[in-house]
């Protein structure tokens, strides 16, 4: 058995003694950080009156359990996962690893037949089990679901890996095709899964992609230019202003707004960019954030501009590229003129398209420019501004095209977001917004676009997710509200996730500038004081 020695005293300590002090520790952080979350509840008494009550009892067992928790992963937990890390010592590579050990052929095909069998009786679990053991099993037919497609990702990485870029672009490409088919047939009549099939594409793909757009935006200025910028929904904000102010007062087309959006959202980049020329680090991210606050504190109190608080309705639709409109009343409708049955559909459809091209626009400048002279001398600041400015690069107008670069796909974004909305107010452009944004940077890896697309799906879909929830009132009862834990599970995911992959999903960050023969370094050009 292993055994540490304490550095302060010649004792001996145990795995089994380490893990009850670290269960100890685990439990006296649990209860600090829970007392009040969770012991604790306000609620309203029949006379309307506010009353606190407690629940030491739901308390002590999470207390309990985050212990026991941490007493086993100590104690068995990490010898075992040290223990399946068996490497080869010739080659240095690990044959058997603890996802070969999980993701085995036996497993996959159990978890497809439990998955088939309670798909086939779905219709019936509830007489054949009753309403409680039907949740569970509800419950258990969701993990093998679940299972079975991490099984199919693991078997097929290598293939993913290779071809993600054509898989990606393919699956955004037939989203809306495959949810509005699998969805209408799913939901017994044509109408209703037709409308659940458009809050899908509605709730996520529209969603999501809008938060790839703002990511790879802010990637600019983050992941490639090193600067830290926690005010970009500043941006976002002057691109839907802009749009929804142009577009109900002079009544312009949004494909003549959106060009301006981004122009002016460029413009408010390098009004920012002049006055943080010398800031870098916390002092640069403290000047940005004012900045976000100004402008939302602007739209509150400019109110015969902005309508204030009240915010701006009205906003016009986007149309078919001024050909066709979206508009039922409208004679230039496009069921009318293509002569085809009305539908709410279309718009949301044609916006999802939308959305989608100004992303894959956005990543298409992003790689481009990365390998112009201006990318590189992005890249060369973030690595180290004074050995950039060595070589002879002007840092002031790398800095402002960075922020200039950034804010114009903040405004194109806001500009969508305003048509898709036909609603803006400072309320959709607060702090929150930037650091959600900011948080899918660094968790996709900066830098990576790729990673950062997979952290906007994570994120932005996984809260989507977390809010369709309510099969689990089936499994611990009807008083059970997910709402209340969603932002829980939500920081959980990321606080995992940051400690499996500190450098995010695609941590990579090797340089656009490199030698493409790779060649062996002799052992004896690197000893000490020779290389």
């Amino acid at each position: 058995m292993a055994v540490t020695v304490s550095p302060e005293r010649d004792v001996v300590a145990t795995p089994v003694q380490r893990a009850i002090r670290e269960a100890f520790y685990a439990g006296a952080i649990a209860l600090g950080l829970f007392v009040l979350f969770i012991g604790l509840k306000t609620g309203q008494n029949i006379s309307n009156e506010l009353v606190l009550t407690t629940r030491w009892g739901l308390l002590a067992t999470v207390v309990i359990a985050t212990a026991v928790g941490r007493f086993l992963y100590v104690a068995y937990g990490q010898p075992f996962l040290a223990n399946q890390k068996i490497a080869d010592v010739a080659t240095g590579l690990l044959p058997d690893s603890v996802a070969t050990r999980f993701f085995r052929l036996p497993y996959f095909i159990a978890a497809i037949v439990i998955a088939a069998l309670l798909l086939v009786l779905a219709s019936s679990l509830d007489g054949l089990l009753g309403p409680g053991l039907a949740g569970y099993a509800r419950f258990v037919r969701a993990l093998a679901i679940i299972y079975a497609l991490a099984s199919v990702l693991f078997y097929f990485r290598a293939f993913i890996h290779a071809h993600f870029s054509a898989l990606g672009v393919a699956a955004l490409a037939l989203y809306p095709i495959i949810v509005v088919l699998s969805l209408a047939l799913y939901g017994g009549s044509m109408a209703a899964g037709f409308q659940g099939s458009l809050k899908w594409v509605d709730n996520f793909g529209i969603q999501i992609l809008i938060y790839v757009m703002l990511a790879w935006g802010l990637n600019i200025v983050v992941g490639l230019a090193g600067l830290l910028d926690l005010g970009y929904v500043a941006f976002y904000a002057v691109g839907a202003y802009a749009y929804a102010l142009l577009g109900t007062q002079y009544g312009l087309s949004f494909w003549i707004l959106l060009p301006a959006a981004g122009a002016m959202a460029a413009f408010w980049g390098v009004l920012l960019g002049f006055p943080v020329l010398r800031l870098r680090g916390d002092y640069l991210a403290i000047v940005t954030l004012a900045f976000g606050e100004i402008i939302r504190l602007v739209l509150i109190n400019w109110r015969e501009v902005t309508n204030g608080s009240a915010g701006i309705s009205g906003i016009p639709k986007v149309t078919f590229f001024g050909l066709m409109t979206f508009n039922v009343s409208d004679p230039n409708y496009i069921a009318k003129v293509l002569n085809i049955a009305t539908s709410s559909a279309y718009y949301k459809i044609f916006l999802y398209y939308l959305i989608l091209g100004l992303c894959l626009l956005t990543a298409f400048v992003t790689i481009r420019l990365r390998r112009m002279p201006v990318g590189r001398a992005w890249e060369a600041l973030r690595e180290d501004e004074i050995a950039c400015r060595s070589l002879g690069i002007n840092t002031t107008t790398t800095k402002l095209t960075a922020f200039a670069t950034g804010a114009m796909f903040g405004g194109f974004a806001g500009s969508f977001f305003a048509a898709r909305q036909g609603f803006v107010s400072p309320e959709s452009f607060i702090f929150l917004e930037s650091a959600i944004i900011l948080a899918i940077v660094v968790l996709g890896g900066m830098g990576s676009l790729v990673g950062i697309a997979v952290a906007a799906m994570v994120m932005i879909g996984g809260t989507e997710v977390l809010r369709e929830l309510d099969f689990l009132k089936q499994v611990f009862g009807p008083d059970f509200t997910p709402e209340l834990y969603r932002m829980l599970l939500f920081g959980m995911a990321m606080v995992i996730v940051m400690l499996w992959k500190p450098r995010g999903f695609v941590g990579s960050r090797e340089p656009t500038a490199f030698l493409k023969e790779r060649r062996a370094v002799s052992s004896s050009f690197t000893k000490e004081g020779h290389g």
